[in-house]
């Protein structure tokens, strides 16, 4: 098993995909970052003027504890977790295609022990694209953002712990779709066009349809969201002292949290849809003929 991770991790390290788009990664993260800062400033200049004054008082709350800040960092995290799903589909469906898998199946005790080898190494790279896109995201934000609109550690701690969560989720989720759908150009196509466009007018009709908001938290792209929109809209309303009833519905949205459930619970409903697009690839290669 140790021999098969080892070449995994070769398949992987010995192509230019994993830095290539870890930089584009990493810059867009380092960008929302950015703007996730001056959007906080922003917001405490304008907190901190005389014409908001009463709006303080009557909330409160000062201008500090209205962490803005925090919306833009669940933006940046979950925009750019794409990357990693995107890095798991091209490179499994892309050995697929050039059929270099023959080799391994061919050598492998089994082909299950292909699949859990495959499982962890690209569960690794998961992890890295996670602590790559909140380390550059935490960088962009203490750059820029007013030294009041920064988390404190535990609120740090607990943002890493589902960005790593749901960069490792999405990753799987491409290794599935990959190994299911085996045309590279397809399966990017597919998962771009679904994670920013399709989800998003559904959610939209089912919002204009006055359906159930839940319904938008079982949904793939909802409940990833669901995972870094709750812990900010928690972390948020904790320290924002009194929110009326009607505004903390859009606070969740703002933080892409409409509908969803507490974020480990969104996580587990992600998770249920990659171990759909895991195990179904898991079902076709260990029946697949090679090549």
């Amino acid at each position: 098993m140790g021999n098969l991770v080892q070449a995994e991790l070769r398949k992987t390290t010995t192509t230019g995909l994993w830095w290539g788009l870890l930089i584009p990664t990493v810059l867009l993260a380092l960008g929302g970052g950015l703007l996730s800062g001056l959007i906080g400033r922003a917001f405490v200049d304008f907190t901190s003027s005389a014409d908001a004054e009463q709006l303080s008082e009557v909330l409160g709350v000062t201008p500090d504890q209205w962490k803005f800040s925090l919306f833009g960092i669940a933006r940046s995290i979950n925009l750019t977790t794409m990357f990693p799903m995107i890095f798991g589909a091209l490179a499994f469906s892309g050995e697929i295609g050039r059929r270099t898998i023959t080799t391994t199946f061919l050598t492998a005790p089994t082909r299950v022990h292909t699949m859990l080898a495959k499982l962890l190494v690209y569960a690794m790279w998961g992890a890295i694209y996670g602590l790559a896109i909140m380390g550059f995201t935490a960088l962009g934000v203490v750059l820029t953002s007013h030294p009041s609109q920064l988390p404190d550690s535990g609120n740090w701690a607990m943002l890493t712990l589902v960005c790593v969560i749901s960069s490792i989720l999405m990753t799987m989720l491409g290794v599935g779709l990959g190994g299911l759908i085996t045309n590279v150009a397809g399966v990017t196509v597919l998962l771009v066009m679904y994670f920013l466009v399709v989800e998003n007018l559904l959610q939209f009709f089912l919002r204009l349809a006055q359906a159930p908001e839940a319904i938008i938290g079982f949904l793939p792209n909802g409940a990833v969201n669901g995972m870094t929109g709750s812990v900010v809209a928690d972390l948020f309303l904790d320290k924002a002292g009194v929110v009326p009833e009607e505004a903390v519905e859009f606070l969740r949205i703002l933080a892409g949290a409409g509908g969803a459930q507490a974020w480990w619970l969104s996580a587990l409903i992600f998770f249920g849809w990659v171990a759909l697009a895991f195990g179904g690839s898991w079902a076709v290669m260990t029946r697949k003929d090679i090549t």
